[in-house]
């Protein structure tokens, strides 16, 4: 049976999404100086509502989860109000939404905060703040279990922020190099705690926030991004397979709203993987509702779901170029080309 991204998909009995399209999440940094989203952002997710599901840009969970200069936040009663206003468009709009929380773990910068920058090891990456290059990181403290405690409580308490402000749910960002996703990796991780040394033990932060989040919000309203062989501000090492193996079936467990990869290209195969695509390591070990990414054209992710490769797509920067992505893809109109120059501004 040939599948129609355009037809409704239901997500789970409490979700139905217009179609299988989503809005991929979008670091653009345009909050103001309190972390506030702005007019804006109001506009420029409105108009993108016609997608099956809109994944915020990444959005911190607690001043000391920055690392980027003007991303929002989901803390403040004013950030939970800008955000409202947003959720408010799209949804008069016809869209759904979710919030992506994050926390940036050890490429975070007190720049940005008054305190310690936490990471599952004192391991420090090389490099500097993006955007503002004169601000190089330093050598990370290694979170207490009562540090681990706070921060999944925090994670939480930012799922039930999502919930006030009108999303639909929430995406933890468990991927790409941030604090989750560093516990889950041995470069990053050398604990010899009840958080490291072994798949389970590493494990184990995922899956406490996972649940705290399931408690405060649901899990048909829980979603998880992972990036198992993308290795960014990290090192490539093959025992984190054996992490994965572990972390995957726990989670499908919890019958999440969806799984979501993390990589900019998903022809990428990864030696990590044993020579896997980040969508083919990920459907091999999840069975539940999975999102595919990485430099999709509509035709192609059309393709990748017919092979059952995932169940939904993701689709990046031909959104930023086409706000209307959905009715020129419908329409067998033209897309606009994307290019850098577009990252300087919303449209």
């Amino acid at each position: 049976m040939t599948t129609d991204l355009l037809s409704p998909f239901k997500l789970n009995d409490t979700l139905e999404l217009q179609n299988r399209v989503l809005m991929a999440p979008l670091t653009r940094c345009m909050a103001d100086d309190n972390l506030v989203p702005t007019q804006d952002m109001v506009e420029y997710y409105a108009r993108r509502a016609q997608t099956g599901l809109i994944i915020s840009e990444a959005t911190i969970i607690r001043p000391d989860a920055q690392g980027y200069p003007n991303t929002p936040g989901l803390f403040t009663s004013e950030q939970i109000q800008g955000w409202k206003k947003v959720t408010d468009a799209v949804h008069a709009n016809g869209g759904k939404m979710f919030a992506q929380l994050w926390h940036v773990g050890r490429v975070a910068h007190p720049h940005f905060f008054d305190g310690d920058v936490l990471a599952p090891s004192a391991i420090g990456v090389e490099g500097s703040v993006p955007r503002m290059r004169e601000l190089t990181y330093i050598t990370p403290k290694a979170a207490t279990t009562d540090d681990i405690k706070s921060l999944v409580a925090d994670f939480a308490k930012a799922a039930e922020n999502a919930m006030e402000a009108g999303f639909d749910g929430v995406e933890i960002h468990g991927a790409n190099g941030y604090l989750i996703d560093q516990f889950l990796h041995y470069e990053a991780n050398v604990r010899e705690d009840e958080y490291g040394q072994t798949p389970e033990n590493m494990s184990r932060f995922a899956l406490e926030v996972t649940d705290a989040v399931i408690a405060a919000v649901g899990n048909e309203r829980t979603a998880l991004r992972l990036t198992p062989g993308a290795y960014f501000n990290m090192s490539e090492d093959s025992r984190d397979k054996a992490v994965f193996d572990y972390l995957l079936p726990e989670l499908e467990k919890r019958d999440l709203a969806y799984l979501h990869g993390g990589i900019f290209d998903d022809s990428t195969r990864f030696d990590s993987l044993e020579g896997k695509t980040t969508s083919e390591f990920l459907r091999a070990g999840y069975k539940g509702t999975l999102v595919g990414v990485g430099s999709y054209s509509f035709e192609t992710a059309k393709e990748a779901i017919n092979d059952a490769k995932f169940d939904l797509i993701a689709i990046g920067r031909p959104l930023i170029a086409n706000p209307d992505y959905i009715s020129k893809v419908a329409n067998n109109e033209e897309l606009v080309a994307y290019n850098d120059e577009m990252l300087a501004k919303l449209i």
